[in-house]
């Protein structure tokens, strides 16, 4: 523990706000570029690099609502009736450390697959619920390593349905489609060698947080129950067209018809002009996961009431990726503008070969991760030198994405901004949790490294 004292001291007085982060980020390109590249106008170096910066600037507005929408709408999720009674059936088998850890550690990975903003609150959820099972009925546990387990779906969200980068490169007409063409999730998400590494994950992660929790101390916790919030319809009477936000008849009319489109659009439309399914899930695209969302969402809430209440809880989320997303798209202006990922993309190309590019990707990109604690923001800034790099070394431009999304992941278990909505589910502190973490971190570094080597 006073390894993860240390360690959060130091990331307090040395890493300021993720916002900060992001201006700091773009004033070291500003002077990057200056040094590194020459003017390409009849304008002051300067003038014109702030010139690509401002070009650059809104280029991802859509990117980035898309992100806001799958991060809130899988919190939405993560509140409704059914999650909860999937919680409440799981939690009375939680009845040790070692059994607690190794079922938050399953469910949360397992959805972290499906959708990381649905697993990052789940996650948390269900560590709070297991912490106030094991207080009620005087069970020792080790809450900071369940805490720990609720938080492990990080670590494996963007090799999923909902990872940033592999959802951008498969839609239509993305920023790099001149670059690198469409790359629909048969190569990326559904590649075999992804298949593996996820299957590993999903197998190997409970069964190590299960060791753990069969080695470390456990003491019987007191933890106050979470205060059920009164229904406004249960207490009030409910007059006029206010009934229609209460009806569970049109949300669940319009849940169901947005699920039948979305079914209907991958499923029927194909079989019915011949088409047959397409394998390739080119369908998958953050629109396409986005309508869903919404369509689940609104239908498992039971009314458009209960649905805005749970927007109105998990929107604050998303306040990082709204503003901080226009500051990355200007540094990606002005990399590419100034030629300065080309630079770049050679010094990855000097110090790699075929075999070895993948494993310094993934390295590069968990660092960057640190600073630049979004998935999304992230492919913004390392994209264009992935892109130039792999080109030049002649390496699948897929298999170098999958390994960025791989570096972006790891180090979540470092980087405690993502943790947040977890601590304050929870009431743990991010010191508690950090040594389960990087016991996490060391496992998936091993995974993920040897997956890169092997395929």
């Amino acid at each position: 523990m006073s390894f993860a004292d240390k360690f959060v001291r130091t990331a307090q007085r040395v890493l300021p706000s993720p916002f900060t982060i992001a201006i700091l980020l773009t004033a070291f390109t500003v002077v990057l570029a200056l040094l590194l590249t020459e003017s390409k106008t009849n304008e002051w170096h300067l003038v014109e690099i702030l010139l690509y910066w401002e070009a650059g600037f809104f280029d991802f507005l859509k990117f980035a609502m898309q992100m806001m929408l799958i991060l809130v709408l899988g919190h939405v999720l993560a509140l409704t009736q059914p999650a909860n009674k999937l919680i409440n059936s799981l939690v009375k088998h939680c009845t040790t450390t070692a059994r607690a850890a190794f079922i938050v550690t399953f469910i949360s990975v397992l959805v972290a697959f499906l959708n990381w903003g649905l697993a990052l609150i789940l996650g948390a959820i269900f560590a709070r619920k297991v912490g106030e099972h094991a207080s009620k009925n005087k069970i020792p546990i080790n809450y900071p390593l369940i805490g720990a387990a609720g938080y492990s779906g990080l670590m494996v969200w963007h090799g999923g349905l909902s990872g940033s980068a592999p959802l951008k490169v498969a839609e239509e007409g993305h920023k790099f489609v001149t670059e690198i063409g469409l790359i629909p999730f048969s190569a990326t998400i559904f590649s075999t060698m992804n298949l593996v590494c996820m299957f590993l994950l999903i197998l190997l992660l409970p069964l190590a947080m299960y060791w753990m929790g069969t080695r470390v101390k456990s003491d019987v916790l007191y933890l106050e129950e979470t205060e059920k919030e009164n229904d406004k319809a249960a207490n009030n009477e409910i007059t006029g067209a206010e009934r229609l936000d209460y009806s569970p008849i049109l949300s669940t009319a319009l849940g169901l018809i947005m699920v039948f489109v979305g079914f209907y659009k991958v499923l029927l439309a194909p079989l019915l002009n011949g088409q047959g399914f397409d394998w390739s899930f080119s369908f998958i695209n953050p629109n396409y996961i986005i309508f869903m969302l919404f369509g689940f969402a609104i239908l498992l809430h039971g009314s458009f009431f209960k649905f805005n209440q749970a927007v109105s809880k998990g929107i604050g989320g998303s306040a990082g990726i709204m503003i901080q997303f226009p500051f990355y798209a200007g540094i990606m202006g002005i990399m590419i503008g100034s030629g300065l990922v080309n630079v770049f993309s050679n010094v990855f190309v000097d110090l790699s070969t075929p075999t070895t590019f993948p494993v310094f990707t993934f390295f590069s990109a968990g660092l960057v991760n640190i600073f630049v604690p979004s998935g999304g923001g992230q492919w913004l800034v390392q994209g264009p030198i992935l892109i130039e790099a792999s080109q030049q070394l002649h390496v699948p431009i897929e298999k170098s994405i999958m390994a960025l999304c791989y570096g972006d992941q790891i180090t979540n278990m470092l980087q405690p901004f993502w943790a947040l909505p977890l601590l304050g589910i929870t009431g743990l502190k991010a010191k508690e949790i950090l040594p389960y973490t990087v016991f996490l971190l060391l496992i998936g570094v091993l995974i993920f490294c040897s997956i890169l080597l092997l395929f």
